[in-house]
């Protein structure tokens, strides 16, 4: 399957899950509770500006793996802010965050399936490879 094919399959899916508001507070409630580290790390997080963050970030990585120029910049900036001189966020970190984003995805979308997951698998580890790369 093409990068653009995998695009448009994971910002469908994308669309479907991000209608029903629980989405992205269910992935965080999933991805909470793998990690005691993790709750730390968001201990001060307001969570308004947090799940806009998220589903903003989701659609870069789309772009990113596609090689929109803008969205790889920003791909790069979040990843020096998540580096070990900033936010301090460890590569292992990452796997949990990936584990999260996909359980919850299959969760919410009532049209998954193999060929949307592999999207999903493609589009976030390209992101968690690229964050990882620069910690």
């Amino acid at each position: 399957m093409s990068e653009a094919s995998h695009k448009e399959l994971f910002l469908k899916s994308l669309n479907r899950c991000s209608a029903d508001s629980s989405f992205i507070p269910s992935f965080y409630d999933r991805f909470f509770g793998r990690s005691e580290e993790i709750r730390h790390k968001f201990r001060f997080t307001d969570f308004t500006k947090q799940n806009e963050m998220l589903l903003h970030s989701l659609k870069l990585a789309a772009g990113a793996t596609s090689g929109e120029p803008e969205a790889l910049h920003e791909i790069r900036e979040r990843a020096e802010t998540h580096d070990r001189h900033h936010l301090d966020i460890k590569p292992e970190l990452y796997e949990y965050w990936f584990d999260s984003v996909i359980e919850t995805a299959r969760q919410f979308d009532p049209e998954w399936n193999d060929d949307v997951e592999q999207s999903w698998s493609t589009i976030l580890g390209y992101v968690i490879r690229h964050m990882a790369k620069f910690y």
